[in-house]
């Protein structure tokens, strides 16, 4: 996790779209149309109800263009240099806006295809509305990549055991839920994770959940590697 996420969420956010100084193309986009692509920086966009950011946000990032078929089946071609830090992390985001204590469910299922090499992460980014608090669920995970803050052990939630870790990256708390062993597919019941870290360990009050985001968090992925999303559903309310 990088020390500047905030940061990351704002540019994500509020960052204008801007052309990325070098276009590959899409000719690592899927055989069949994508309905959308961009390699803009900041492109994004929103197909039945998942908003997708390209979302190339690192300080040493190469180039990078995301494809999309709907909100749930999408992917990205990536090429950054294999230099340490986080370059990018293009994902698709449902929108929740509601208290823990008013959900009543609130689960994910997911269905990737990623590459053998490169350092990067699998993960949900799940914010608050105001972006103090930061809960990262990680899939799967290659190369030289690691979480931000101090172990807190292992704890089985959600219907996976996760290794724990707390930190702070200077604008906002982040809890880090590291799979114990990696996964390309699976349903995660988020829910639970949630009331853990209100009612069991208290590092947070009745938050009010605004975006449930899945991505790929990218440091390195030198020649130009392919990330798929082939479904991705975030249900509950």
């Amino acid at each position: 996790m990088a020390t500047s996420t905030l940061s990351r969420v704002a540019k994500a956010l509020l960052a204008p779209a801007l052309a990325l100084g070098a276009t590959v193309g899409l000719a690592s986009a899927p055989a069949s149309a994508a309905v959308w692509n961009s390699c803009d920086q900041w492109g994004n966009t929103t197909l039945n109800g998942y908003t997708l950011y390209n979302n190339i946000w690192g300080s040493g990032a190469g180039s990078q263009c995301v494809w999309a078929n709907s909100g749930t089946n999408w992917g990205v071609w990536a090429n950054h240099p294999g230099t340490g830090g986080i370059k990018s992390y293009p994902n698709a985001k449902k929108v929740i806006n509601k208290p823990i204590t008013s959900l009543t469910s609130l689960t994910s299922s997911y269905n990737v295809t990623v590459p053998a090499s490169g350092a990067y992460n699998t993960s949900y980014d799940i914010w608050d509305t105001d972006y103090d608090y930061e809960i990262m669920l990680w899939v799967n995970r290659t190369g030289a990549v690691g979480p931000l803050g101090t172990s807190q052990g292992t704890v089985t939630l959600g219907g996976h055991t996760w290794a724990v870790y707390k930190g702070n990256n200077g604008a906002n708390e982040v809890f880090s839920f590291l799979r114990t062993s990696n996964s390309s597919s699976g349903t995660v019941d988020i829910l639970p994770i949630l009331k853990w870290i209100k009612d069991t360990k208290g590092w947070f009050g009745n938050e009010t959940i605004g975006d449930v985001q899945f991505g790929y968090e990218i440091t390195s992925s030198s020649g130009g590697l392919n990330f798929t999303t082939n479904n991705l559903t975030v249900s509950g309310g």
